[in-house]
């Protein structure tokens, strides 16, 4: 049974203007550990190199039942976009102030490791007291409903 990995913090630390859907290159050890349930955001973020767009800091643990040639858990990951849109992204971290963020991985209906990445910017601390006031509230109106 495949699993969705959300980064929760990422809607509260950023305003996300776009998504895009890539593919994860990964090895045989990082899916079977993805499939397993393990998968940490902390301090994900997205690059550009030489023209490809790499995640990096996305930590997938090493898989418990492998055997000694391991992956490094921390190691930079490559995402698989068309040149078309990896122009535009380009393009919009070019603009100051904007980041692209690993936002969810998720296995497709055929079997491979997706990633979904939003580009935004970075909220101010006033926003996100604003986000925690109105997530109170909202629940407090579910509350007396």
């Amino acid at each position: 049974m495949s699993q969705d990995f959300l980064h929760r913090k990422a809607s509260f630390n950023y305003h996300i203007e776009g998504r895009y859907i890539a593919g994860l290159v990964l090895c045989g050890s990082e899916v079977k550990s993805l499939r397993s349930g393990k998968l940490s955001f902390n301090d994900s973020y997205c690059y550009f190199h030489g023209g490809e767009l790499f995640v990096r800091n996305l930590h997938i643990p090493e898989y418990g039942l492998g055997h000694w040639s391991h992956h490094t858990p921390l190691q930079d990951r490559k995402l698989l976009l068309n040149r078309r849109e990896l122009r535009k992204l380009e393009g919009k971290m070019k603009e100051k102030g904007i980041s692209i963020i690993p936002l969810r991985v998720f296995f497709s209906e055929n079997g491979w490791a997706k990633m979904e990445i939003g580009w935004g910017k970075g909220k101010k601390h006033y926003d996100k007291r604003d986000t925690i006031k109105k997530r109170d509230v909202e629940r407090e109106m579910k509350r007396t409903l």
